[in-house]
């Protein structure tokens, strides 16, 4: 059953227009990646999907029912954006910065315990870091906090802006790890990258070139796409 289906979905930024007509579908439980280079219209698509970012046309469908409310109550319903560039508080605290993430369920102290301790169990350099301010930690180690402190919302389904961006490869594998094991605790997971290996770890992978999804199927399927592979491995 899918949990996100937009279809025909338009958006821009004032007069200029980004996204011509995007359609796709997210089956709950799914880890799916939105795949494309910089200025394909990504991190468009996953604002207007958050409500950052006014919709111009077409249908955004959660669960069934037409998305349509402001940004806090989709965090509500379950809709959580860990943007690109991390953006941490970094005179707070690890902790304090977890916590942020718990503000639409901070009256519900039970439930921020416990998501605490999920995102220490995932992230343990965390618990490790918990008095340090954000801004000494390395970039790795921000990007964990920035996707742990979406995950202190509880989401159902999580969205990641270029989780890799500056990371090195040893660190993005650990961060692309770090998400397999959020999506096999039972979180829907779409992400936005420019960086072709995560498809291997993809169920469903969409192409986006223009502000229009142009190859839509399996990651493995799309890892052996000739023209994806022309575009991202030179071969």
């Amino acid at each position: 059953m899918a949990l996100l289906e937009v279809a025909d979905l338009r958006a821009g930024y004032g007069s200029v227009p980004v996204l011509h007509g995007v359609t796709m579908s997210v089956e709950e439980g799914s880890n799916a990646v939105l795949l494309g280079l910089n200025g394909a219209g990504k991190s468009t698509t996953l604002m207007a999907l958050a409500g950052l970012l006014p919709v111009a046309g077409g249908e955004i469908r959660y669960d069934g029912r037409p998305l349509t409310g402001p940004p806090a109550a989709r965090v509500r319903d379950g809709i959580v954006l860990v943007p690109e560039g991390r953006h941490v508080f970094p005179a707070l605290t690890v902790r304090q910065n977890l916590r942020l993430g718990a503000w639409t369920i901070r009256r519900d102290s039970r439930r921020v315990r416990r998501n605490l301790v999920d995102v220490h169990s995932i992230f343990p350099r965390l618990e490790e870091r918990a008095d340090q301010p954000a801004g000494t930690l390395s970039g790795g180690e921000q990007q964990m906090l920035a996707i742990g402190r979406g995950l202190m919302a509880g989401p159902r389904l999580l969205l990641i802006d270029e989780a890799s961006l500056g990371l090195s490869p040893k660190l993005t594998e650990q961060v692309f790890e770090a998400v397999r094991l959020i999506n096999g605790r039972g979180v829907t997971v779409l992400m936005v990258e420019q960086n072709a290996g995560v498809l291997a770890q993809a169920d469903t992978a969409f192409v986006m070139q223009q502000g229009r999804i142009t190859v839509t199927g399996s990651g493995a399927q799309t890892l052996e796409d000739e023209a994806v592979r022309a575009a991202y491995f030179g071969s």
